[in-house]
């Protein structure tokens, strides 16, 4: 027992094993309390869709030339990663809702940067966790139909058998740490999980069943990219930088952060993503996501990108290093 990971309860479940620096307020009351706040609050509008462009994206086809990498945003915490000769789908979201109904819940304000007919062909799939706006079940149905047991679909440790549950064989669980090698003609990409600050719940009934995390990517010539799913702000990226950086792109979340009391724990907003990208090593494109897709919390849908810029410079960081995409652009690095 005394060689239980911190972060696996003794009850089979997972959770949080260092000190939060917001206090977590959702148990007791949060939720209600959040609801109640919103209907005595007029919450900015939706934006305009001209405010959201949709650009073409520079997809390699088949697969990006050697030594080249390619990140094309597809929309929220979904990108199309080229590298290493490989073609990796991040937390693939093509549903117009994120949601379980298809009748209810946050609705695109913007189609899929790239639709799935038009992928090219798929190798792996990276999942961060189960909250519904990164996990949609008619996605990974669509793909699994589309690419079969070619794609190598790789999650945090509870997840494999959520996919062996629609058809899904080619799985590996992964918990904090593990790697897993994906072979290829010019090397193999390593894949690494690495921790994250969140949750995980799909029913009533379950709760941190599933572990979380982020993921570093390294190819066989040494490009690493780190994609870091959904989490709160934590202390823990000066390590992930010395065991897997450094890293020549960090795709970072940058939204759904208000209100600060009850997000906090969960999600990072803008300035928090700046300093973490700072422990990191403050090198290497810095790509923002999960804002401008969907409304799923109280902010103005179009401030992070502002309040990411001002806090980039006020850190004095290179302007070449912030890309801003487009709903469907690509950046060639």
């Amino acid at each position: 027992m005394t060689d239980r990971p911190a972060h696996h309860g003794p009850d089979g479940k997972f959770r949080i094993p260092w000190p939060l620096e917001v206090p977590d307020q959702r148990a007791g009351g949060g939720v209600l309390r959040w609801q109640m706040e919103r209907m005595r609050t007029r919450l900015p509008p939706n934006p305009d869709p001209s405010a959201l462009p949709l650009v073409s994206s520079n997809v390699a086809r088949p697969r990006a030339a050697a030594g080249e990498m390619r990140i094309t945003w597809i929309g929220h915490a979904s990108f199309l990663l080229q590298m290493g000769g490989r073609n990796v789908l991040l937390d693939p979201h093509f549903g117009p809702r994120a949601s379980p109904f298809r009748f209810m819940g946050p609705k695109r304000f913007v189609p899929p940067g790239v639709a799935l007919k038009d992928l090219p062909p798929i190798d792996a799939v990276l999942l961060s966790h189960d909250h519904y706006d990164h996990l949609d079940e008619g996605s990974v149905r669509d793909l699994h139909r589309a690419f079969g047991d070619g794609i190598r679909w790789i999650a945090p440790l509870g997840h494999a058998a959520w996919l062996r549950a629609r058809g899904i064989t080619n799985v590996a669980d992964v918990d904090w740490w593990d790697t897993i090698e994906l072979p290829g003609n010019g090397g193999p990409l390593t894949v690494t999980c690495a921790p994250a600050q969140h949750w995980t719940r799909r029913t009533l009934r379950e709760y941190n069943d599933r572990l979380w995390g982020s993921f570093a990517l390294r190819t066989a010539d040494g490009r690493r990219v780190y994609f870091g799913g959904d989490s709160g702000y934590f202390r823990g990226y000066e390590e992930i930088r010395r065991r897997l950086g450094p890293f020549d792109a960090v795709l970072m979340p940058i939204g759904a952060y208000d209100p600060r009391w009850f997000m906090a724990p969960a999600h990072m907003n803008p300035e928090e993503a700046v300093r973490a990208y700072v422990e990191m090593g403050g090198r290497g494109a810095f790509i923002p996501m999960h804002w401008g897709t969907f409304r799923l919390t109280d902010e103005d849908p179009l401030e992070p990108p502002v309040r990411l810029r001002a806090a980039w410079e006020s850190a004095d960081l290179p302007d070449a290093d912030l890309h801003v995409l487009k709903h469907g652009e690509t950046l060639v690095l």
